[in-house]
């Protein structure tokens, strides 16, 4: 029996948001709609889900002592990883303790490491992967190279949205491909893998929700990506009925392996009726903000239902949808969103704005999301929208 009781009695159910971003901002306001008082976490002041949060803290959730602290002072009812960068050990050794970490901890660890899911994947599970060499060292590195060939590709084992990724096209991109993984990291430099480059004829993620009820797949989720970073995803992505069935095989395999509630997303290449699995986030993912403008539950409420214990008997799909990132360039800490009346003229156009404190670099600060008869005019009219909108950097 499921029991929440009113926000803030003893009756009261507790999360802690290890990741404050614009997902996991998300998956707040979906708890708060259950009543769950929500503690945000994240390495800087006034992250997006902190605007809606009850509480929150700063800290480097890299210092195991710092979230054991907060941690043990909240004791919350769920610790909610939302981003790779957290000390794991300490989530190993706190859920030990007592305390529940969605959807387990050792699925956090396993996938916050490339290594470790691959490892997981490949050799335990005898999924279908790219082929892959693991390198610490420089010296390491273009050994691994050197037997994998070129192209390869290039990431570092704890990062993320393309951070410290590249692609090695020749010999004369390796030294470059090594200082760009030591440089973009989420943990600092450290161990890389080195993957073969895998011709494919599309990507998806196939969001996956374990729940009370058992396992429930959504429609496939095609993206494309600039530097491993997401930029606009679609869906439903076209695939054959034996391909994907095989990628739900591939999606329950793993994640039945990783345990615990919550959503998944598994990423995979697809060529004709062949899938390889790529990677996995024990997690709502980026290219699943589609699924705020597609279905009935998004990803975010489907993540909160499941971990709160409640059936997903149905995930209502809408029809075919589209959403664009809005990235912007600039190193300010004040811009201004203009036009905005003219980005959402046409019907089935929705915006979010996340609200993030800062731009340094290329940040995303909001999607557009777009719903039509099509796949390809959905995408279409998230273009156009997009093409309307002017931000101002200060």
């Amino acid at each position: 029996m499921v029991k929440i009781g009113n926000t803030f009695s003893k009756y009261g159910k507790k999360a802690v948001l290890c990741g404050s971003g614009e997902l996991g901002k998300e998956v707040a306001i979906e708890l708060e709609r259950y009543g769950v008082e929500v503690v945000a976490l994240d390495k800087y002041a006034d992250a997006p889900a902190m605007h809606i949060a009850q509480k929150s803290h700063v800290l480097s959730m890299l210092d195991g002592e710092a979230l054991r602290k907060v941690i043990l002072e909240e004791k919350p009812d769920y610790i909610i990883p939302e981003v790779e960068a957290i000390a794991t050990p300490e989530l190993i050794k706190l859920e030990k303790e007592g305390f529940n970490v969605i959807p387990t901890a050792n699925a956090t660890f396993l996938t916050m490491n490339r290594e470790g899911i691959r490892r997981l994947a490949a050799e335990e599970l005898g999924l279908p992967t790219s082929k892959y060499e693991f390198a610490q060292t420089e010296d390491e590195f273009k050994a691994a190279v050197g037997r994998i060939g070129c192209p390869c590709v290039v990431k570092p084992v704890m990062s993320s949205s393309g951070h410290g990724q590249s692609v090695v096209h020749d010999e004369t991109e390796i030294d470059k491909a090594w200082k760009i993984s030591q440089e973009g990291g989420r943990a600092g430099g450290g161990k890389v893998i080195v993957e073969g480059f895998v011709k494919f004829d599309y990507e998806i993620t196939l969001l996956t929700v374990r729940h009370s009820g058992g396992t429930a797949f959504l429609e496939p989720v095609g993206h494309h990506q600039v530097d491993g970073d997401y930029r606009e995803s679609w869906q439903p992505q076209y695939m054959t009925p034996t391909a994907k069935a095989q990628a739900q095989d591939i999606a329950k395999k793993i994640t039945d392996a990783l345990g615990g509630y919550g959503i998944f997303g598994v990423e995979m290449f697809v060529r004709g009726d062949e899938v390889i699995f790529s990677e996995v986030s024990p997690r709502p993912h980026d290219t699943g903000m589609v699924t705020m403008i597609s279905q009935d539950l998004s990803e975010f409420g489907l993540h909160a239902r499941a971990i709160l214990g409640l059936p997903i008997p149905e995930v209502r799909f809408f029809g075919p949808s589209a959403s664009k990132a809005i990235v912007v360039e600039g190193d300010t800490d004040s811009y201004e969103f203009e036009n905005l009346e003219k980005v959402v003229e046409e019907p089935g156009v929705q915006i979010r704005l996340f609200g993030k404190p800062e731009i340094r670099g290329h940040r995303r600060v909001g999607v557009i999301l777009a719903t039509d008869e099509s796949v390809e005019k959905a995408l279409a009219k998230a273009e156009r929208a997009y093409s309307k909108l002017s931000v101002k950097v200060d």
